[in-house]
Order: structure tokens, then sequence, then C-alpha cells
């Protein structure tokens, strides 16, 4: 284990959070709000910590595969650790353990709460609190190696292990050159949305920090009834458009820019998760039409909205969908567990791996027809090795087995079992709201410190794909071999 060039890239991390805690105090001081001394006091505690483990000696710059675990483990730990300070100096949140939550949830880009009424919070933490989605939603770390190209070095083995999906692939050769295109085009989908909703009726103000929830597909808005509250077709069709482009596979973008239009249009995973989308959409329209809403346009916006929301697992809503039919809302819980493309800010189990898994049901079916046939498992056109296979086949059940184990711990608090089921969904698949107590119009306050630090764990084991954390128990782990 390389214990150098872990303390020195977490030193690193520790230091652009403390840049990433300027623009909030900048607007704390712009609203001449007393919420700028916790950002200061923040800023000071990083520095302290993070300049002399920036400086540490090394003596390889090469990153191995458990380096890079641990880094990734530690540096999402750490900076929403730290990323809570704020809440907590400005008391806004005075509960640790509660700011934990938040931030968690804000870095990992989930969106559940723990507030009842946001609108009285400080203009400067409304403003950190959506920018954490932003900052988590491409991944800090990936951030990390744009910006610091010597600690780049290796660096691919940082990438794959924040990388979500089942394969981790380079846009270009250099990873540090990777990470600085991914982000061209993270920033350049949020310069548009953010002039957009500007034009469309929202404040500048709020028009970041519905782009920063939007683009990192998180969902903290700064209204109590999210995007409801503002009862804009136009907002809603914008940040509808942008939900679903921010669960696409990010390196499509890239193809698109270079004019690699086949690569995109045959695209496997894309053409599913579109599909979904427009199925989903159609099915809640109908099931709506009549019977909760009088207009096809009024339901189809409402139904478009809450579907791009939850399968991006972004998290706004425009209306209490805890009170459409049964139907509806078995869709979008069904949905909680799909997730958005590989490569994409949006969680969940992701697109790809359900589409690896079809393939797998449908090679075992022809099996059974033809014994001796040899059936590869291809997405768009490349076999997947046995190993790829194994691991998603791996991931499903492991995902699984946290979730009625933790659905489990969660009732013993005396909550009713949907309420339990989609609190456990929506923070392991970092998507939000879930249903009745954990409803659109309700929050994750009354759960007990206990629960809160298990939902704080299942946000950030969500965001990491489960096995990274779980590796820290396997003793060879700990061995230098």
């Amino acid at each position: 284990m390389n214990y150098g060039i872990i303390i020195k890239v977490l030193g690193s991390l520790l230091l652009i959070e403390s840049v990433a805690f300027i623009p909030p105090l900048l607007i704390s001081l712009v609203y001449g709000e007393k919420s700028f001394l916790a950002f200061i006091y923040s800023i000071l505690i990083l520095i302290v910590l993070g300049f002399p483990m920036s400086r540490v000696n090394i003596l390889s710059k090469r990153v191995k595969a458990k380096d890079a675990l641990l880094i990734v483990s530690l540096g999402w730990v750490f900076v929403s650790f730290f990323g809570s300070l704020p809440y907590v100096f400005s008391g806004s949140i005075p509960s640790l353990v509660d700011a934990f939550f938040e931030t968690v949830s804000g870095f990992t880009t989930t969106g559940s709460s723990i507030l009842g009424d946001i609108e009285i919070l400080p203009k400067g933490i409304l403003f950190w609190r959506s920018f954490t989605i932003w900052l988590g939603g491409m991944g800090i770390l990936a951030l990390t190696l744009a910006i610091f190209p010597a600690i780049g070095v290796g660096g691919y083995q940082i990438f794959k292990a924040e990388t979500t999906g089942p394969i981790a692939e380079k846009i270009v050769p250099r990873i540090k050159d990777t990470a600085k295109i991914l982000y061209v085009i993270y920033a350049g989908l949020t310069i548009i949305q953010v002039v957009l909703l500007w034009a469309g009726g929202m404040t500048f103000f709020e028009s970041l920090i519905h782009t920063f929830s939007t683009v990192g597909t998180g969902g903290f808005s700064s209204r109590n009834t999210s995007i409801g509250a503002y009862n804009n077709s136009f907002i809603v069709y914008v940040i509808s458009i942008f939900m679903i482009l921010c669960g696409i596979n990010f390196s499509l973008f890239y193809d698109l820019l270079k004019g690699r239009w086949k690569n995109v249009l045959m695209n496997s995973e894309l053409r599913l998760y579109l599909g979904v989308i427009t199925v989903s959409t159609l099915l809640i329209t109908f099931n709506l039409y009549g019977k909760v809403y009088n207009s096809i346009f009024e339901t189809f916006k409402h139904a478009l909205f809450q579907v791009s929301s939850i399968i991006t697992t972004t998290g706004f809503t425009t209306v209490d969908f805890n009170k459409w039919p049964e139907f509806s809302k078995s869709i979008l819980f069904l949905l909680m567990f799909v997730g958005g493309c590989a490569g994409s800010t949006g969680g969940g189990i992701k697109v790809i791996r359900l589409l690896i898994m079809g393939k797998v049901v449908k090679k075992e079916i022809l099996k059974l027809l033809h014994p001796k046939a040899f059936v590869p498992i291809k997405i768009n056109d490349k076999v997947l090795s046995l190993d790829t296979i194994i691991s998603v086949s791996s991931f499903f059940f492991l995902y699984m087995v946290i979730f009625i184990i933790s659905t489990v711990f969660i009732s013993l608090e005396g909550v009713d079992l949907l309420s339990s089921a989609s609190a456990v969904a929506t923070t392991l698949g970092n998507i939000g709201p879930g249903f009745e107590l954990v409803g659109p119009t309700q929050n994750f306050g009354f759960f007990s410190t206990p629960s809160k630090i298990l939902f704080s764990l299942l946000m950030l084991l969500g965001r990491l794909e489960l096995y990274t954390f779980f590796l820290f128990f396997v003793p060879d782990f700990w061995k230098n071999n």
C-alpha cells in the first residue's frame, strides 16, 4: 500500500474542497449573511489539514488498484464530513449526524433531506447544498485528476474505482485528458441550462441552484415544494430534458461532438434507457388521465417529469406523486431500481446491468433449446468477458441483499413496509424522495440517529457501487502483496 500517495491525494482533495467553499462564501457576503463566517472557519480547517498532507514526500507516483480503492472510499467520507462543517458552524443544522446526512446526500447526488423548511436557510448555505451535488455528480476525485496532472500519474485506477457502471472506459488515452473532456461537457450542459432557466422566469440564483441539482442529478431545490412551486411548464420541460440528458453516458456526448453519430444511435444502453422512459411515461399518462388530471397535456407533463426524475435518480418533484394511483406509484417504485446509464451522473443499478442480465436470461433460454450452441453475450457488437458477466450478476445479488437487510433494520423503528423499503431504495439508489412517510412532501428528519447513519452509509455504498467498502473487511486488502 502506497500510503504516501494516498495521503497526498487526500490532502489535495481537501484543498480543492476549501476552494469550493469560496463561491458560497461570496454569496453569503453579497446577501449580508453571518453564515460567511461558517465558510471561513471551514476553509481554515481544511487548509490547516490539507496543505501539509498534500506536501508529503512520496517515493512513487504510481497508484495501484488497492491504493485507488482506499483513496476513493476515504475521499468521499472526508469531503462529506468536512463539507458538513458549514451547516454546523452556521447553526443551519446543529446536529453533526444530520449535517453529515445532508452533505452525503448532496455529494452522492441523492437529494434526500432531513430539513423540513428549506426556504429559511441562508442563501450561502442553499448554494453550498446544491453545489455539493454539482461537485459530486461527475466525481470530485475525477476533478482532482483533471486539476492536478502530477497526481494523475497512474490515475486510471482512481478513475476506474470511481466510475459508475461495470466497465470503465477512457475517452482518450490520457486519463487526465479524459477527466478534462468530461468536465468541459459537464460545464457546457450547466451553462446552457442556467441560461434557459433564467430566461424561463427563475432568478439567476435559483437558476444556479436548480441547474446544479439537475446536471448532477441530485434534486436539491431552494423551494419547499421543489419545481412545483414555479407552476411554469417551460421550466418543467427544460428540467425534464436536462435530467434525461444527464442520465446518458457522457462519452456519447463526446461521440456527438466528434461526429460519430452511429456510435450514439446504435448504442444499446441508450436505446433501452430512452425506451424505458417512453413506455413508463405513456403508461403513467394513461393511468392518470381522467383520474387525477383532466388535461392530457398536463398529465403528460407531470408523468414525463416524474419518470425522468426517478429513473435518472434526480429526485425533483412537481406534484405529490404519493397521491397518484397505485399503478403509477408501482412504476415509479420499479424505476428506483433502474437508474441512469453507466458513465452518467445518475445512480441506481444502471441500465447497462439490466441489459446484460436480460441477455444472460435470453442465453439460458436458448441453451435449453440448443444445449451445445455457443451463445456469446454482446453489447454494442462487443463480446462481454465472463468476468464482466459474473461481476454484474454478483452486483445484483449483493444489491438485493443489502436492500432487504436494510429494509428490515429500518422497519424496527415501527415504520410501515412501503416507507421502509422506499427509504432504503431511494438512499441506496441515490434517488431522493420515496413513498408514504418519506414521500415528496416529507423528509428523513424523524428517523433515529442509527437509521440516519445507516442511510448515510447506503448513499455512499450506492455512489461507490457496493464493492469498495466491503473490501476493507477482506484481510488480503491490507497485505502488501
